[in-house]
């Protein structure tokens, strides 16, 4: 079996459209990875999975080993990345059960592994857009073919977690942002040192807290199963029309690094 080039992070529901065949344990430089990666097919494309928190998800958005789990994908020879996230809505048009295509973030998170370049070599990378514009306009592409509601733009503000935003953060986050949660950080950043190409595929489940109603743990549960299909269908007709051969030029942002 060929590795794949496609890697894919996200929950339980991308079991729906991919059967793994093989299990890897992969020893990174930072650690363990959430747990074995995976290698499969969605629809004869092969594909490498991590569920980022666990596959019992046991691990909280603030303790996943990021940097382990970009690292071991890396190492597999993925080039490609689909992040799934659940998302917290910060806009009255971004309503539960659609589909976001981030293309901007902003960073709230305080206290995680950000980079590999922690010296003795130190490295700037640029983020002005850090998501790919290739696999961006696939997915939203596919996702208007089949029917969904789905956004092309969005910005997702990332917060460290476990807990949910108060009502004045969550006022101030919805004059910045679109989006709210809290597993893109430092995910993105890293894919991007390693100049890989990354895609954010975010469900939105709920309205925060800046609505009447405050943000319901068993809600949101309830509507991420709603929402499985969705990404289930998004990534089995998304996932075969990615060129083999990369052409949107995340890996050159290798030749413009600081050092």
């Amino acid at each position: 079996m060929a590795m794949p080039k496609i890697g894919i992070i996200g929950g339980s529901g991308v079991y729906g459209v991919f059967e793994p065949k093989k299990s890897i344990k992969v020893h990174t430089p930072y650690g363990r990875p959430s747990a074995h990666i995976e290698i499969g097919e969605i629809e004869g494309v092969e594909v490498a999975f991590i569920p980022r928190h666990g596959k019992s998800h046991d691990i909280p958005p603030h303790e996943v080993n990021y940097r382990a789990n970009i690292w071991a994908l890396k190492e597999l020879g993925v080039e490609r990345i689909i992040g799934v996230t659940a998302v917290g809505s910060l806009r009255e048009e971004y309503k539960s059960g659609d589909i976001v295509i981030t293309d901007q973030f902003i960073d709230f998170t305080k206290k995680r592994d950000y980079t590999f370049y922690n010296g003795p070599r130190v490295a700037h990378i640029s983020m002005a857009d850090p998501f790919c514009p290739e696999m961006r306009g696939i997915f939203y592409e596919t996702a208007k073919d089949l029917g969904f509601p789905v956004h092309e733009k969005g910005t997702y503000v990332c917060i460290e977690g476990p807990r949910f935003s108060t009502r004045a953060e969550s006022f101030m986050f919805r004059q910045f942002a679109h989006i709210i949660g809290m597993t893109l950080v430092p995910e993105i950043n890293l894919a991007r040192e390693l100049g890989m190409c990354y895609v954010n595929i975010a469900t939105v489940t709920d309205y925060d807290v800046w609505a009447d109603k405050p943000v319901d743990a068993q809600e949101v549960v309830k509507v991420m199963k709603e929402n499985n299909y969705k990404v289930q269908e998004l990534l089995r007709k998304g996932v075969p029309k990615i060129p083999e051969e990369r052409n949107c030029g995340c890996a050159d942002v290798l030749k413009s690094m600081f050092v």
